[in-house]
């Protein structure tokens, strides 16, 4: 197998792991503060990394490494996570999901901001218009009902964009998982002394289902889908193997309906469809 296909099929193995992402949040913050989870879930799975990279005996990052390790904790370790979980408190996980449909096109810009990747003009079309179909349905669905929680996605998708192309970025040195081990552990401290601080008064009366939320984003996407992700955006490249964010809606939105009962609208599942169109179609341009 070469190393693009590879890449491509680490980066889909992420993608669907992290369409859990939305839903165990919106479970978890059920029964947690959306700070805490924030910080929790990111010192539970600092924890993980510091022992993985100690057992396996991995170097120590350099400086300019380190300052790009900072980007990508701001990015993916601290800004998505904590305004996704603001967000959800606002929309539901089914509604904020298709707002993954515009992650490609910010990963895609990142990608060429700050890897110097230069996709073919019919790429940007094909992403573009995959983004599009989003935007459409957010508007269709009243972006004014609940404009506070749109806004925190939208921050979030940008944030997130950024994390993604500096972490695929540094991947091609760092390796994939190593890249998000030192994410974490960079930003251990902090997280670590305000999930403390920001800790439950009591954790009696926390349903299963927000622990259950809590474990699977902290180990799955926090850590695990990092790993196959980082991964694939380094054999794959970042604005190529990025476009499989446009298929996240799609195993998300089923997973919304399967486990919290959400309804699924039509016009959702027609969003999701015509954006999943696109990824061929970017895929093709974008070497």
């Amino acid at each position: 197998m070469d190393k693009a296909a590879s890449g491509w099929i680490s980066g889909f193995i992420g993608m669907v792991i992290f369409s859990g992402s939305l839903p165990a949040t919106r479970a978890a913050v059920l029964g947690f503060d959306p700070l805490f989870l924030t910080a929790a879930r990111a010192a539970i799975a600092g924890l993980l990394g510091l022992a993985l990279l100690v057992l396996l005996r991995q170097r120590r990052p350099s400086g300019r490494e380190l300052v790009s390790l900072l980007i990508v904790a701001l990015g993916v370790v601290v800004g998505f996570p904590l305004l996704t979980a603001l967000a959800l408190q606002h929309v539901s996980s089914a509604h904020s999901l298709v707002f993954i449909g515009l992650l490609p096109l910010s990963t895609a810009i990142f990608g060429v901001l700050r890897a110097g990747e230069r996709p073919r003009p019919a790429f940007w079309l094909m992403s573009a218009l995959g983004s599009a179909l989003v935007v459409a349905f957010a508007l269709r669905e009243g972006v004014a009902a609940a404009p506070v929680g749109d806004g925190l996605m939208l921050t979030a998708i940008v944030v997130c964009g950024l994390g993604y192309a500096e972490g695929g970025r540094l991947s091609r040195a760092l390796g994939g998982w190593q890249v998000i081990c030192w994410a974490l552990v960079l930003a251990l401290p902090v997280m670590l002394s305000l999930a403390i601080l920001t800790r439950p008064v009591s954790f009696a009366g926390i349903a299963g289902g927000a622990w259950m939320g809590l474990a699977y984003v902290s180990l799955f996407s926090m850590l695990i889908g990092f790993m196959f992700w980082y991964r694939g955006l380094a054999h794959g490249g970042i604005a190529a193997v990025g476009q499989l964010q446009l298929l996240q809606p799609f195993f998300g939105l089923a997973l919304a309906a399967a486990l919290l009962g959400e309804r699924v609208s039509l016009a959702m599942l027609v969003a999701t469809l015509g954006v999943v169109g696109c990824v061929a179609g970017a895929r093709k341009f974008a070497t």
